[in-house]
């Protein structure tokens, strides 16, 4: 017997699941620059010997479509058991589905194995010319030795329009030595470049917006006393005067990331993490012979220090004025300062305040009271402690997720259902939410950097964190990446911000969160929002179906 059923993009479907108890997708809309998606799910079970093969797809559709299959990855640590709340698919270790690998045999094949439930992903792929507007129908069938086992079909309206261009300022963390790393290249050599333009390119198309920019090796999540391979873009040179400082490779990057479609850049933190005590590792030319000049035996609030970044920041901002960016850069002191840590970091920051007047220092911080004594003033509070920071009226507010939330609110881990990450579009669009940080798009370390870690075994990095914690995408063979279900469900959020701001430019804002809080008991909020994919693929259609009518007033 063969199952098959068409399912939303919302589903994660596992082994032992039946199709026929996922709730079947009949139709969508799309706008004409969309990538929207959806599944099918299938099984073959009862069969008189143990079958396992391929099955060839045929896809009938006006509009362009790519066919991915949805692969299980080992997920050994899904929650942190004694700090998560109910809404997770299981809390159990095992196979979770989250890889999207292209199909074998040049795009045809799909696989097919007794007793095992599995599921392709089917994705709308505008291209520069963008979907046909209309009402299209996808016919899909699937046939073994030539005989259809299953024919189904999905109705997709494309509307007449485009969503507009993203304004959320979207980053997640870039770790270039994962890069070379995990490729065995060395750093910044043309195979490095290479690899990290694919995953830069990859980024972008995923909506991020904004890219950390290493022109300092970053000194993030990495042991007291230890290091992360030296990924520097900016060259340092020690005089008999000062410094000199060479901007070629940050030249290269920058163009990099325009050629890919990124133009916003989060300049690496100028102080170690956690408390700004000491300078992130820095590496010059001393006569002739590449040294550290500055790391964890440097004392951050130091006169030479100091006197280093005085030379330093005003050379970098007037390169990055040479190039036209440096409107677009935001800069970082260190993440989280705790009441202990207070002290260091607001002197480290008052030795860098005024060198970048005018331009946005922001930093992680989930305490209020520090944001009303002027710690920062471009606060980024986690998630679960925005609430606060909203009814301050903070402007420009940001937010960010990591490992730390884990009950109530949005995130992404493996073993969270896909509505979760996905709901977070509707909340940035209710707080008006300016910018987004998460901490790890290619992170393939474990805790502190002490080693690097294989990805495919240990997807939560020895224990680090909820497995799909550390990265959103999977490292292909040929330096490209693969695409999770996770960075999808992620994207379809942003382009449902971008649907809502569509909607707003119509009717305003009253009505267009109107239409997010219709039909519920209480506001829509981060730590309290409708726990299913029903909501979510209604409301989206509401909204569609609003901006469908207002184009034709």
């Amino acid at each position: 017997m063969f199952k098959a059923k068409i399912i939303s993009s919302l589903q994660k479907c596992f082994i032992g699941d039946d199709p026929e108890c996922k709730p079947a997708l009949t139709s969508l809309t799309a706008y004409k620059n969309e990538k929207a998606a959806f599944q099918l799910c299938y099984r073959m079970e009862g069969v008189p010997s143990q079958f396992r093969g391929f099955a060839a797809i045929n896809v009938d559709s006006a509009i362009p479509l790519s066919v991915r299959t949805v692969e299980q990855v080992p997920v050994l640590m899904p929650v942190f058991p004694t700090m998560c709340d109910d809404d997770y698919l299981s809390k159990t270790p095992g196979f979770y589905p989250d890889l999207l690998l292209p199909l074998h045999h040049g795009g045809t094949a799909v696989p097919v194995c007794e007793e095992e439930t599995r599921c392709l992903w089917l994705q709308a792929e505008p291209g520069k010319n963008g979907l046909k507007a209309g009402e299209h129908e996808i016919k899909l069938t699937l046939s073994l030795s030539g005989e259809a086992i299953f024919t189904g079909s999905l109705t997709v309206t494309v509307i007449d329009a485009e969503l507009p261009p993203s304004t959320l300022l979207y980053t997640q963390w870039f770790h270039c030595d994962c890069l070379a790393s995990y490729y065995n290249v060395p750093v910044f050599s043309e195979k490095h470049w290479k690899i990290i333009e694919n995953y830069a390119r990859c980024a972008a198309e995923n909506g991020m917006t904004m890219i950390l920019t290493p022109v300092f090796t970053p000194p993030l999540d990495t042991h007291i006393g230890g290091e992360r391979a030296t990924v520097q873009l900016v060259e340092v040179k020690v005089t008999d005067g000062g410094y000199e400082f060479g901007f070629k490779k940050l030249k290269r990057w920058i163009r990099m990331c325009h050629r890919v479609g990124i133009y916003n850049f989060e300049i690496s933190h100028l102080f170690t993490q956690w408390g700004a005590a000491h300078a992130p590792k820095i590496v010059a030319d001393v006569g002739g012979a590449e040294k550290q000049i500055f790391g964890w035996d440097t004392d951050s609030t130091g006169e030479e220090y100091r006197g280093f970044l005085a030379a330093f920041i005003p050379a970098l901002l007037g390169f990055l004025r040479a190039e036209g960016v440096d409107k677009n850069c935001r800069f970082h002191v260190s993440d989280e300062p705790s009441a202990q840590q207070l002290p260091v970091y607001r002197e480290a920051k008052k030795g860098i305040a005024e060198l970048l007047r005018g331009y946005p220092i922001m930093d992680a911080l989930s305490s209020i009271e520090y944001y009303r004594d002027g710690v920062v003033e471009h606060p980024i509070p986690a998630c679960d402690h925005i609430e606060p920071f909203y009814e301050a009226g903070v402007p420009d507010l940001w937010t960010y997720y990591c490992c730390g939330q884990h009950t109530g609110v949005p995130n992404r881990f493996i073993a969270m259902p896909s509505y979760r990450t996905r709901i977070i579009g509707f909340l940035f669009y209710k707080y008006d939410v300016k910018g987004f940080l998460q901490w790890g798009y290619n992170f393939y370390n474990n805790a502190g950097s002490y080693d690097p870690i294989n990805p495919y075994i240990s997807s939560a990095c020895d224990y680090f964190g909820q497995a799909g914690d550390a990265f959103s995408v999977w490292p292909a063979q040929d330096g490209s990446p693969y695409e999770s279900i996770r960075i999808r469900a992620f994207a379809e959020a942003l382009d449902d911000l971008r649907a809502l701001r569509l909607c707003e430019s119509i009717y305003g804002r009253e009505y267009t969160v109107g239409l997010l809080e219709e039909g519920l008991e209480r506001p829509l909020k981060f730590a309290d929002y409708p726990r299913c994919e029903g909501y979510i693929l209604k409301t989206r259609e509401k909204i569609d179906r609003a901006v469908a009518a207002g184009l034709k007033k």
